[in-house]
């Protein structure tokens, strides 16, 4: 916790709310993380086909994409606390709920409560960091913030197997519903109360959803979000069917590695690169970022080895690492600029949402209509194309 405290550079008064959502996100993502790989086989020993596997994911990005925007912009005006004790507390009653649960069709139920939850609690989060973050610490208030999510998002998958390998699938929901209840006291004790909150526009009125959806440059930070996260879930969802068609001696466990390198490498370079964003056009930044993840995609689709994929996994990550703070502090000045912090973080979070569902769903259409070796380069034109459309924009 010291060290984390020497990093920030925000005001002593907003240190600890800040550390607080640091080390809440951290323990509910990690949570989440930890069965998010399971539930396949959950479901599969209940005797699921694989339509309602994939229901069971498609039900809580649908949820969590639909309310969004309403709990963003509630936040602006209702404050932020009450929005993210209540997200925990649904964390931490999906935990129980999965121990008890005996069906497919309750699977997908708590599920869709899930995304309820992450709806309530990730877009507010990253409005009250915006909010306390000073002009001109934009990078590295949101790199900062972004190492909660891409080390829980790293760490998570890699303790849910090993819990289930050497404990038990329940012992694994049993940890889920720890680590949000760890959040969920966190928040309770450390966040001041709704009188107390620092929410620079609260009181004025709400900006109307048109002038929001519409105002170019959210618009180019949205669509970069979108093919950034869509080519992510390509990976995550397709590397392990590429590698097995490509590669079939390689084992499970590095077929892991290759899915979770990206993300750490990417969170790795969170601190420095927000720094440098702090100092640097921000704009060329998430350019070069860009253009890095959408070589890096071609280059998966002509890796023969390996290594060769351990490669580009890694530029990929390199890419992401680059262009993710430099982004996420231009949304936290457009929020600051519209006076609408939660419905501006709102909506970048629903292009989160949307690229990771419609990036597996668009791959897995591209393999069965075309072929598997084409699912990596749909991703390269994909990000190549959200990367002008960013530029065009964004440009003034």
């Amino acid at each position: 916790m010291g060290r984390i405290n020497d990093l920030i550079t925000i005001p002593s008064a907003h240190k600890k709310i800040f550390i607080t959502l640091f080390f809440t996100i951290f323990a509910t993502v990690t949570g989440v993380g930890i069965v998010v790989p399971l539930l396949p086989i959950y479901a599969k020993n209940m005797g699921a086909a694989g339509i309602y596997v994939g229901l069971i994911f498609g039900s809580f990005a649908f949820s969590r994409t639909l309310l969004l925007p309403y709990f963003g912009r509630l936040s602006d005006k209702k404050g932020r606390k009450p929005f993210i004790i209540a997200g925990l507390v649904g964390y931490s009653l999906a935990s129980l709920a999965f121990l008890m649960t005996s069906t497919v069709s309750s699977l997908i139920i708590i599920r869709s409560l899930q995304g309820v939850a992450s709806a309530m609690v990730m877009p507010v989060v990253q409005a009250y960091v915006g909010e306390i973050t000073p002009e001109g610490m934009e990078g590295q208030s949101m790199s900062l913030f972004n190492l909660s999510m891409f080390a829980s998002l790293s760490l998570g998958p890699i303790m849910g197997g090993a819990i289930n390998d050497f404990l038990s699938l329940d012992a694994a929901f049993i940890s889920m519903g720890l680590l949000s209840f760890v959040g969920l006291g966190l928040s309770l004790v450390y966040l001041p109360s709704i009188d107390q909150e620092y929410i620079k526009h609260k009181e004025e009125p709400s900006i109307p959803w048109s002038l929001l959806i519409w105002d170019k440059q959210l618009m180019g930070y949205f669509i970069y979000r979108f093919v950034y996260t869509g080519c992510i879930g390509i990976i995550w969802c397709f590397m392990p069917i590429f590698v097995q068609s490509r590669l079939p001696d390689i084992s499970s466990s590095s077929t892991g590695i290759l899915v979770t390198l990206g993300v750490f490498i990417s969170g790795v370079l969170q601190l420095p690169m927000g720094h440098i964003a702090d100092r640097f056009n921000k704009r060329l930044m998430v350019l070069f970022g860009g253009i890095i993840c959408a070589v890096s995609m071609f280059m998966m689709f002509k890796s023969t080895s390996y290594f060769a994929l351990i490669c580009s996994v890694s530029l990929f990550g390199v890419g992401g690492g680059i262009s993710m703070p430099p982004l996420m502090a231009l949304t936290l000045i457009k929020g600051n600029e519209k006076c609408a912090m939660g419905s501006v973080m709102a909506i970048i979070t629903v292009a989160h949402s949307l690229g990771m569902m419609v990036g597996s769903m668009g791959a897995g259409a591209a393999m069965d209509y075309f072929t598997l070796d084409s699912i990596f380069p749909c991703g390269a034109i994909l990000m190549i194309i959200g990367t002008i459309c960013f530029v065009g924009l964004t440009s003034r």
